[in-house]
């Protein structure tokens, strides 16, 4: 059974759109079918978090209910494949990939916090019980048909594909250089390799490119290079300070750009957006469809 694509509750506006993989899985893993579909059943304990959860330190909480059969854990770079539901504390579900007969894949660095924090905490055929601070899911209103506060979720992780070694940290990441040219918007650069076009890219043309983009503490948050393969986009499509910056560049150039926040998703996003300062690295393969 392939996984279908998945909805808007669990991942997260991105730079580029959703980037999900697809991957052919079997409906469980060593759980049984039963304990699956028992996953729709809305949990006795959905109102609060109970005694015997395990609490990290960032107030994520969660609850072991089938273990796995795997030795390995994902990393946030991994793409993982899952069947999940997810309640408000009220009891409501408001998504279930059970419910639609398919499991899902994502990159695990693609969704809310706390899915990225708590995955990591699981194995190949365990089953797990999340309860999602507001801070690492939504925020107390988030508007947009989102779920808001604290969020419930059974996931049975199905699959793990191991991510490639990720790009090199930028040496400069942590601030703009001297060298770099910084525009009247905040916006600054620099060229890394030349390019061979001699044509510019407008705001309203379709552009393919390789990217990876870091906070300015090192750590990445996107990669299409991560990913194998480019995306393709309109300019208008995504953050102002690309649609700005990739208009300064040719076919075959690579840069880099220091994004301020104003220029990205702002200095305090919702929903599991990089905040501040983001620094990415673009190679423009192409201007056009």
């Amino acid at each position: 059974m392939k996984p279908t694509k998945n909805r808007l509750f669990l991942f997260n506006a991105t730079l580029l759109g959703v980037f999900c993989a697809f991957y052919a899985f079997p409906l469980t893993s060593s759980a049984s079918e039963n304990d699956t579909y028992s996953m729709l059943e809305t949990p006795k304990d959905v109102n609060s978090v109970p005694s015997d959860a395990e609490v990290t330190a960032s107030g994520l909480a969660s609850r072991v209910l089938t273990a796995g059969s795997g030795a390995e854990s994902p990393a946030a770079a991994d793409t993982v494949t899952v069947h999940y539901s997810g309640w408000t504390t009220d009891g409501q579900m408001f998504d279930s990939s059970v419910k639609r007969g398919s499991p899902t894949s994502f990159p695990l660095n693609r969704v809310i916090k706390g899915w990225t924090e708590g995955l990591q905490l699981m194995v190949v055929g365990e089953k797990r019980r999340f309860w999602i601070p507001a801070e690492l899911a939504y925020g107390e209103n988030p508007g947009g048909g989102r779920p808001g506060g604290l969020l419930v979720f059974d996931v049975e992780l199905l699959g793990i594909e191991k991510a490639p070694e990720p790009p090199k940290v930028p040496e400069d990441v942590a601030s703009v250089p001297a060298n770099a040219e910084v525009r009247e918007s905040g916006l600054a650069s620099r060229v890394l390799s030349a390019g061979t076009g001699s044509q510019h890219p407008s705001k309203q043309d379709m552009v393919t490119v390789h990217y990876s983009g870091w906070t300015t503490d090192g750590q990445m948050f996107d990669s299409s290079v991560m990913r194998g393969s480019p995306a393709t986009f309109g300019l208008y499509q995504v953050i102002p300070g690309w649609t700005e910056g990739v208009q300064l560049m040719v076919e075959g150039e690579k840069r880099r750009f220091w994004i301020p926040g104003k220029l990205a998703y702002g200095d305090q996003p919702q929903g599991g957006a990089p905040a501040g300062t983001l620094v990415f690295d673009v190679e423009l393969i192409k201007i056009g469809q």
